[in-house]
């Protein structure tokens, strides 16, 4: 189970890295290590100790807790349960999507959601017909 812990930290970092369009060169460059320590710590091979993981929240501005977000579903996965929307969050896409969604002002964000349920609902009503 240590590994399956190292590798989520591991994703959750770099989800959190390419959301805020940071490479690992500049995280690297904020948090004092080279930008292979970031590639080893995003794929699980190195472990990230409490310290260095303190400086990567505060760098990528959120709370430690972050890190472990989702872990108890990794631990379903694992006993053979499906997680929901894992892997989804993983794409570049999705996160390319929530960029863009974050630079709209509000309205245009309320705007756009509202379509996008829209659209999934005319998906749905299809899906039954």
């Amino acid at each position: 189970m240590g590994n399956d812990i190292d590798v989520h930290l591991g994703k959750r970092l770099r989800r959190r890295r390419r959301l805020l369009g940071l490479t690992q060169q500049q995280l690297a460059g904020t948090v004092g290590v080279r930008f292979q320590q970031i590639q080893k710590y995003e794929c699980g091979a190195n472990r990230i100790s409490a310290a260095r993981l303190w400086q990567l929240a505060e760098a990528l501005e959120v709370p430690v807790g972050y890190f472990y977000d989702g872990l108890s579903d990794v631990r379903r996965e694992a006993a053979g349960e499906s997680a929901e929307g894992g892997e989804m969050f993983a794409r570049k896409e999705t996160l390319d999507l929530i960029r863009a969604y974050y630079l709209l002002g509000e309205r245009p964000r309320r705007r756009l959601l509202d379509l996008a349920k829209s659209l999934n609902g005319g998906a749905a009503e299809h899906a039954d017909a």
